[in-house]
């Protein structure tokens, strides 16, 4: 869902590159294959039960995203923009396994973070249920993993897209961006429409009156283009753990604890990453856990505290429970600039 949080505007400087531990060291780049090289092929077995639909749903930003689908036999597709350069990954379950395929440069860098984006590195015995709600939805869905892409700027573009606007018009703004900027994705992806998008210098050289037409204001597309100028730096974020990555994030003027959540939730697997600043979130929280849905952000992570580590699995589960306030007034209609 779109979020609230108002951009700050106070400019700030990237520290040195000591300045900030890493979780690990960054595993060095493996052998990239060439534009026109075969297919590589990967089968993983996960440790327990494991649904693409929940384990991937976040990384796709609405029905229609050029870089992720979702086909019939359920079969998911996701094209990237890797350290290696651009690929297309294919990732299906069968009998237990999963069966991934991967195109382009980045196909090597895809597959060795297969596990990874699948949940692998995630725990879900960590978290403890506190409510019967939480308790019976965990049951439900045991399948319920949290995904680590381990690529920033893919996660961070279209959540500053998505800040103080509809999910429509983020969602709308990211496919006319990526379809008219991005490159097409490497593999039999043409009948897809899969797209790659832009590499930084990319975005940075898209005019202002594309992102005029793209109905994104001068606020957000100012966002993006300062975090681009340093995207190899917010990149390393991905390695970080969630303190110091967050503060990373937040020191681009326009990124705020909103959008380094959703960003960090889908790029480092951050179980605790809860989104503060949401117009919806609090309330359904409180609606959940206590029968308020007026909540703010602080009863919100009062309600959560019992999670303190677990806080972003826990309004997952809360999410999935499926228990959400009734629609008190209309759906906000989207703004439209691009007449303006």
């Amino acid at each position: 869902m779109a979020g609230r949080f108002a951009p700050r505007t106070a400019r700030a400087v990237l520290p040195p590159r000591t300045a900030v531990p890493m979780r690990r060291p960054p595993a060095p780049p493996g052998p990239s294959s060439p534009p026109d090289a075969p297919p590589l092929t990967r089968e993983w077995t996960p440790p327990g039960p494991l649904d693409l639909r929940l384990v991937l749903g976040p990384l796709r930003r609405g029905p229609a995203d050029p870089t992720f689908r979702m086909v019939a036999d359920g079969t998911f597709w996701r094209a990237s923009r890797t350290p290696q350069g651009p690929g297309a990954l294919r990732v299906a379950a069968r009998a237990g396994r999963i069966e991934a395929t991967a195109w382009g440069p980045g196909a090597n860098w895809l597959l060795e973070g297969l596990p990874a984006l699948l949940g692998a590195e995630d725990d879900p015995d960590a978290f403890v249920p506190r409510h019967r709600l939480l308790a019976l939805t965990r049951h439900r869905r045991p399948g319920l993993r949290l995904l680590r892409t381990g690529l920033v700027m893919e996660s961070l573009i279209p959540s500053v897209l998505e800040q103080k606007v509809t999910t429509d018009e983020a969602y709308g703004a990211w496919r006319r961006l990526v379809r008219r900027f991005g490159t097409p994705a490497p593999g039999p992806t043409a009948e897809l429409g899969l797209y790659v998008m832009p590499d930084p210098r990319g975005w940075a050289m898209i005019p202002s009156w594309e992102w005029h037409r793209a109905n994104v204001d001068a606020k957000r597309s100012s966002t993006i283009l300062r975090a681009v100028r340093v995207a190899r730096r917010l990149e390393e974020a991905a390695a970080m753990d969630l303190p110091e990555a967050r503060a990373r994030l937040e020191l681009i003027p326009g990124i705020g604890p909103w959008t380094s959540a959703e960003v960090l939730q889908r790029s480092n697997g951050a179980a605790d990453a809860v989104t503060v600043g949401d117009l919806h979130l609090p309330g359904i929280v409180g609606h959940a856990l206590a029968g308020h849905r007026d909540a703010d952000d602080a009863e919100m992570l009062a309600l959560l505290a019992p999670y303190e580590g677990q806080r972003h699995r826990a309004t997952r589960l809360i999410l999935l429970s499926g228990r959400t306030p009734e629609r008190r007034a209309p759906r906000r209609a989207p703004g439209d600039i691009v007449d303006l």
